[in-house]
């Protein structure tokens, strides 16, 4: 069965490269101030916002044999609840907040939910079959036996990267999630 996303998952980092380590870090507190000040006053609640990953490293000469500067980088995780504004988000993000790592994935609120109803779908479906094989042999269904969920946990989600700012408008069509569960299904013949 499909689905559409309900949720848009974006991500959204700023970096620094100077030459100490602390200059780095205090450039990069202050793209990520900016940055985080934006994504607030898109409305993102605080627990919408979450820091996927920080680092301070060195960098290197081209050889590689000396330290010639250092990296700071900070990336941000962003529950979006309206998939139909993701690309203005985005557009807001790096045009506004001066994101230069920016990306989106899509996804379900409740994908358990989803999960269940396609469960239900394919124990009717595997009895719809059941029926119709008992049929042609000439015999009749009886109760069942044992069922089992084949299914894995995961799902895939559609993933946008975005490399940098556009001036028009980003796009990112939402399109459909599958939602698919295996079941085998046991059933007595009478």
């Amino acid at each position: 069965m499909s689905k559409q996303p309900d949720t848009a998952f974006l991500y959204a980092g700023v970096e620094s490269q100077q030459t100490t380590a602390s200059a780095a870090q205090s450039d990069l507190a202050g793209k990520a101030g900016k940055l985080i000040a934006r994504i607030k006053a898109l409305g993102v609640a605080d627990k919408d916002l979450n820091t996927g990953g920080y680092s301070v490293s060195p960098t290197y000469s081209p050889g590689g044999e000396t330290v010639n500067g250092y990296r700071a980088s900070e990336q941000l995780q962003i529950t979006w609840h309206d998939v139909a504004t993701v690309g203005k988000a985005l557009d807001a993000i790096v045009q506004e907040g001066g994101a230069t790592n920016v990306g989106a994935s899509f996804g379900l609120a409740d994908p358990k939910s989803a999960q269940a109803e396609a469960r239900t779908l394919a124990i009717a479906d595997a009895r719809s079959r059941a029926q119709a094989m008992a049929s042609a042999a000439g015999v009749r269904l009886g109760q069942v036996i044992r069922v089992s969920d084949l299914s894995s946990s995961g799902s895939p989600t559609p993933r946008y990267d975005i490399a940098g700012a556009a001036p028009a408008a980003t796009q990112l069509p939402v399109g459909e999630l599958s939602v698919s569960v295996t079941v085998e299904v046991d059933f007595a013949i009478a």
